[in-house]
């Protein structure tokens, strides 16, 4: 199966603080996740893809969060800067790929207001987590893309299988 990937869990120093969120290596995963993990890499096609940095952002940036979660959607810096579009291209190029690429299952970064499939940043830049979705996320679910983050890799493994 074909699988998108957030560059930054495979290891990519792409994150907004210049630093990655690697499953394999990061001390915070468990010996079983990363063995799943490295079972779905060693048994699947992986897509490598940061859409921030695919959109043009710098690595490191500033800080960013969504600050309006519904159209017409806003994504601030804590600096003041609008860099909505950046992530709406973003968004764009990671569903242009997948539509090229037929994948149809995407394991993206929890907690990003690109990535997230659950929870984002509440838009204050007070660490409070809300329910919704960052824009890559959310455009790749509207067209039919199944979603889950580093979190649900058990699920991830299950929905392989069934597929």
């Amino acid at each position: 199966m074909k699988i998108l990937v957030s560059s930054c869990l495979l290891g990519e120093d792409v994150r907004y603080d210049g630093k990655n969120s690697s499953i394999a290596m990061g001390s915070s995963f468990t010996f079983s996740a990363k063995e799943i993990f490295m079972d779905i890499l060693c048994t699947n096609e992986v897509y490598s893809f940061c859409p921030e940095v695919s959109a043009g952002l710098g690595t490191p940036r500033e800080a960013a969060e969504i600050v309006s979660i519904e159209k017409p959607f806003k994504v601030m810096t804590q600096n003041n800067e609008d860099v909505t579009i950046p992530f709406l291209v973003g968004a764009k190029q990671a569903l242009d790929l997948c539509n090229e690429e037929e994948i149809t299952v995407a394991l993206l970064k929890s907690k990003s207001p690109s990535c997230s499939n659950k929870m984002i940043y509440d838009g204050t830049f007070s660490g409070n987590l809300i329910e919704a979705q960052g824009l890559t996320a959310r455009l790749l679910s509207e067209n039919g893309i199944t979603v889950f983050n580093e979190t649900q890799l058990s699920e991830l493994k299950k929905f392989i299988k069934r597929a």
